[in-house]
């Protein structure tokens, strides 16, 4: 069962698994992204993802630690 999910909004069309994840205070620097990625703690639209670099875009649902949270555009 999922849990509620949360909007976390970006400017662009496109942001980075690991930037994401800071911006979303889901981690809390590009060290912990690294690991939390690499220990494959990370999904990306219920698939385990272990690339930092891979390309989120808006309606991606990433899932760290029972927290989920998508990509969502900012209001203009």
């Amino acid at each position: 069962m999922i849990g509620t999910v949360y909007d976390v909004t970006i400017r662009d069309d496109s942001i980075r698994l690991g930037q994401f994840l800071k911006l979303a205070n889901l981690i809390e620097s590009g060290a912990e992204a690294k690991e939390v990625i690499a220990d494959g703690l990370v999904t990306v639209n219920g698939e385990v993802e272990t690339r930092r670099g891979r390309q989120l875009t808006l309606g991606d649902v990433v899932e760290v630690g029972g927290m989920s949270v998508r990509v969502a555009r900012e209001e203009v």
